[in-house]
């Protein structure tokens, strides 16, 4: 899991991660599903969720920008995950963030 938050933003496969940590695929996912209570995949994408929202919420990027810093190539595949996971598309995200972010939050 440490990986994963580390390296979010690479592309990451369970493969590469298990023999990185000396485990099997197998092995992997059955500590996900049972530490974690969730998958590899579930995973990363919610920690890249995280990751985009607080760029999304404190800074100038670009959509694009942010979905490449989170390891999204495609912004259209970037923000159809950030949608369901969040709720809403990243520009509205950003607005209703920055609508409920004090002035002295925003001028930050």
């Amino acid at each position: 899991m440490r990986i994963v938050e580390a390296e979010y933003a690479s592309d990451l496969e369970l493969d590469d991660i298990a023999r990185r940590v000396a485990s099997s695929r197998r092995q992997l996912q059955r500590a996900y599903a049972e530490i974690g209570d969730t998958t590899f995949r579930e995973h990363l994408t919610r920690v890249r969720m995280e990751r985009a929202a607080e760029l999304l919420a404190n800074g100038s990027l670009t959509v694009r920008e942010v979905a490449r810093r989170v390891g999204y190539r495609q912004p259209a595949q970037f923000a159809k995950t950030f949608r369901r996971h969040l709720g809403s598309v990243p520009s509205a995200y950003r607005a209703r963030a920055r609508e409920g972010s004090s002035p002295a939050q925003r001028a930050a």
